[in-house]
């Protein structure tokens, strides 16, 4: 998952503090373009320490890539809730298979640990609390997100696999997913057109930025805690409408909201503690939701390249 939109920005923290990184990538083009993944990796493939790899898990093994890593971190997924309804195939395969390719190749690097990328989808509905909530998914994508943690956790009982999962709640931050809803939201005010928000804007999200995850993920990089499950999740919960708020707000534009019908399967809360990872990792979250917002809705501004922005006025 190295082009994507937390695997970029983790490769290149890897490289600035001076790590060789081999990055895995298939610029899968089913959620959105593809182009958008290339761009990411163009701008790591010249830096010397980074070789990239176009390979796909569900059909080819990783092996030749991965022997001899320290660590390899598995960021490789089938994204996003609505498409999983219909795409099952798409998401089991990238989620489940690939996972599963992934582990058979490091069963045959016992020296190699594997940091796995989960979901905060796995919890349910209702995500509020420590890892030790239940684990009901109401979405497809959650579900192919948990059986991945059960694969991770069977190779690691009964082959030997030296692992750590993170829970990401919600990345969110610059160069965001364009199929996300606060990447999408910043586009529809830049360009004065009406927000879509499904259902009543009032489900809460611990939003995480991306630097967070970033430094979340190093860490257990470094620390390899053996068989620990993870929450990374920011420190504050913030609705739907709260976001756009602050995202208007930053951008000078007013928000013209059209609600439409919740997602079947959309979590209603989210509010994890990140207490766990604290004392496992020694991380904590960095950044209030309402500034990494502002973060975001300044670089979306600044990454415009076309379209008349009439009035808009776009704060220092």
């Amino acid at each position: 998952g190295a082009a994507g939109f937390i695997g970029a920005a983790f490769c290149r923290q890897l490289l600035d503090e001076g790590h060789s990184v081999a990055g895995i990538d298939c610029l899968l083009p089913d959620l959105y373009p593809a182009a958008t993944k290339r761009d990411r990796l163009t701008s790591l493939v010249g830096h010397p320490s980074f070789t990239a790899h176009h390979l796909d898990l569900r059909t080819a093994s990783a092996a030749a890539v991965v022997a001899g890593s320290d660590v390899v971190v598995n960021l490789a997924a089938m994204p996003g809730l609505t498409p999983s309804w219909h795409q099952f195939g798409t998401y089991l395969d990238c989620n489940v298979r690939a996972t599963q390719q992934l582990l058979d190749d490091l069963v045959r690097e016992p020296g190699a640990h594997l940091v796995h990328g989960s979901s905060s989808s796995v919890y349910g509905a209702e995500a509020a609390g420590d890892e030790d909530q239940p684990l009901a998914p109401v979405s497809p994508y959650g579900v192919t997100k948990l059986a991945a943690e059960h694969l991770v956790s069977s190779y690691r009982t009964e082959l030997g696999v030296a692992t750590t999962v993170l829970r990401y709640f919600s990345v969110y931050g610059p160069a965001q997913r364009p199929d996300m809803a606060y990447a999408g939201f910043c586009r529809a005010l830049i360009e004065r057109r009406v927000l879509t928000v499904t259902g009543d804007g009032h489900q809460t999200r611990s939003n995480t930025f991306i630097d967070d995850v970033v430094s979340a993920t190093l860490r257990a990089c470094e620390v390899r805690a053996d068989g620990a499950v993870l929450n990374v999740c920011g420190p504050d919960e913030i609705s739907v409408l709260e976001a756009i708020g602050v995202l208007a707000d930053e951008l000078a534009v007013p928000a013209v909201v059209e609600h439409v019908a919740a997602r079947a399967g959309d979590q209603r809360r989210t509010r994890g503690s990140s207490q766990r990872a604290r004392e496992l990792l020694g991380w904590m979250p960095a950044t209030a939701v309402r500034d990494g917002l502002r973060r975001q809705a300044r670089h979306a501004a600044g990454s415009l390249t076309s379209g008349d922005l009439g009035q808009v006025r776009f704060p220092a």
